[in-house]
């Protein structure tokens, strides 16, 4: 934290940062005035609520048919497939990426076997949200779920066998038991992403897309043109203001989400 007032400075390496000269709001003011400020933020915060939305709903399913799973051999195969490529670093996924849809990749190769017009991935901007979306959650699906099928194996059996001497389904079983009794666990799970909802994962919107200037409206983000324009500036006090930014609007955005839990259901608040 004793970093903060670099982002009030104009930083320069002869003075140092603690003689260097106080601007103010300055850095601020150069980030939100440039003409790419509100595309990146847009692009921010619309990738993160889809990314919260659906790979929330998808871990809850994922780790409800998990514990729908009677054979333990094949539930640790299954844990083991999904959660692997969470350990891929994002330059491996960004290569198998280029396998697949790069001029001659697998997918790229079939399109024209089957004697579609050829079409170029890296230079059409429509498809991206959807890519980058399917590869985020592909990526981090085995492991959230494995922290919703945690909570679920701790519900007591009670619960069901009560559910089933009541004449309810599996459906039912699911509606009425497992998804109310996991509910503080996926408030709070949504309410720790939601204090990141104004950063964003540099690996996935750098390396995946390779930098292509044409896909820049759609997968450019704030981190990414923070580190861009660090590049050609050099100017560690706008980082630095950004960087501030994002971490006082994703502490409110907590406090606004928490409020409103805590206005719904007292009992599954953060705080």
């Amino acid at each position: 934290m004793g970093g903060v007032f670099i982002a009030f400075k104009n930083v320069n390496y002869t003075d140092g940062i603690l003689r260097s000269p106080w601007v103010g709001f300055t850095n601020f003011k150069f980030f939100f005035t440039s003409s790419d400020a509100w595309m990146v933020i847009r692009n921010t915060l619309s990738y993160n609520i889809v990314f919260i939305a659906v790979g929330t709903f998808l871990s809850v399913v994922f780790a409800i048919l998990l514990n729908e799973i009677v054979s333990r051999r094949w539930l640790k195969t299954y844990q083991t497939v999904f959660f692997f490529p969470y350990f891929f670093s994002w330059i491996i996924v960004a290569y198998m990426a280029y396998s697949f849809i790069g001029p001659y990749g697998i997918l790229t190769s079939w399109i024209s076997q089957l004697g579609m017009e050829s079409f170029d991935f890296y230079s059409e901007t429509w498809i991206w949200p959807i890519m980058l979306t399917f590869i985020n959650i592909w990526k981090g699906l085995g492991y959230v779920s494995i922290i919703f099928y945690a909570g679920i194996i701790g519900i007591p059996q009670e619960y069901f066998e009560a559910a089933q001497m009541d004449g309810a389904s599996k459906l039912q079983a699911i509606r009425h038991v497992t998804i109310p009794l996991i509910m503080p666990l996926i408030t709070i799970m949504t309410l720790l992403s939601i204090g990141k909802i104004f950063y964003s994962d540099f690996g996935l919107f750098f390396f995946v897309p390779r930098e292509v200037g044409q896909l820049f409206p759609v997968t450019q983000v704030i981190d990414t043109y923070v580190y861009r324009m660090l590049k050609v500036s050099g100017d560690i006090g706008m980082s630095s203001a950004v960087g501030l930014f994002q971490s006082v609007m994703g502490f409110i955005v907590v406090l606004l989400s928490n409020y409103v839990v805590r206005k719904i259901d007292d009992d599954n608040k953060l705080f």
